[in-house]
């Protein structure tokens, strides 16, 4: 058990930053890592030009590594945003349109997780409405994800760096996921796991995995505090990951945490080189 034992991938959006995109994926690889994944791209338009996305699709299989998880377009990620999909008006269109150009570009490099970032509360708008939009929007989302035989993620975000953003508990997230499961039919929405944002949250990490193992489709991990790698922080991510591994979880770990005033090559001095490509 322990690291070694995990199968890890790159957070391309938060490491590899000093790098422009199409550059990131060689790093990555460079690195020793072949599986990878990334916020959506492209935070000023949810449609981006096809050269734009066939040159990301070139990007990665040049470098050989596997995109294995992708958000919907979220906003201004990063930024203030946490997500498009329950803010009415104009980013929820925005959100719709981005649906079917992201299903499709996971399609085309084989990536099989879309995450969907809830929003954040919008003064002066019902909380309920918010709601209600969402769950159509997830729907929507699921089913496009389904049609590419991919899982729809819904994240826990952490109260004190997104206060607005609804979803800051496990069964928070776990709620929407059960709804849009009963709404579609499909069993595809998964919850995903950041044990780094569960943490800012209080929760009883141990708990959460017995408890969410079982409908758990992505896990993410970064250190508290700081938010950098396991290390540099009091996090006891090699047992919390030795339990989701005991509860069931086979799935990927998403490395997403700041490397710090250091290069991001560097920042995986704490993960043998041999434990970093994708089985």
């Amino acid at each position: 058990m322990g690291y070694p034992d995990q199968r890890f991938d790159v957070n391309l959006s938060i490491l590899f930053t000093e790098l422009p995109l199409l550059e990131r994926p060689a790093a990555a690889a460079a690195a020793g890592f072949t599986a990878v994944e990334l916020w959506w791209p492209w935070i000023e338009t949810p449609t981006p030009p096809q050269a734009e996305l066939d040159a990301l699709k070139k990007a990665l299989d040049d470098a050989g590594t596997q995109l294995v998880g992708l958000n919907f377009y979220a906003g201004q990620l990063p930024g203030p945003d946490r997500g498009a999909l329950s803010v009415p008006g104009e980013e929820s269109d925005r959100f719709r349109a981005n649906i079917e150009v992201a299903a499709d570009f996971a399609a085309s490099v084989g990536c099989t997780a879309l995450n969907a970032l809830y929003g954040n509360r919008v003064e002066g708008v019902d909380p309920q409405v918010q709601d209600a939009l969402a769950l159509e929007n997830l729907v929507l989302a699921a089913r496009a994800a389904d049609r590419v035989g991919a899982i729809l993620l819904v994240e826990t975000l952490n109260k004190p760096e997104s206060p607005l953003y609804p979803l800051v508990s496990a069964p928070a997230a776990i709620e929407v996921v059960d709804k849009v499961n009963a709404a579609t039919g499909l069993g595809n929405a998964k919850f995903l796991l950041d044990l780094y944002h569960l943490s800012m949250n209080g929760e009883d990490l141990s708990q959460v995995i017995k408890a969410y193992a079982a409908k758990t489709g992505h896990v993410q991990i970064a250190d508290n505090p700081g938010r950098g790698a396991p290390g540099t922080g009091s996090l006891p991510l090699e047992r919390l990951l030795d339990e989701l591994k005991d509860a069931g979880y086979t799935g990927r770990v998403g490395l997403e945490y700041k490397p710090g005033d250091r290069p991001s090559a560097e920042a995986f001095d704490w993960l043998p080189v041999s434990a970093r490509a994708d089985r």
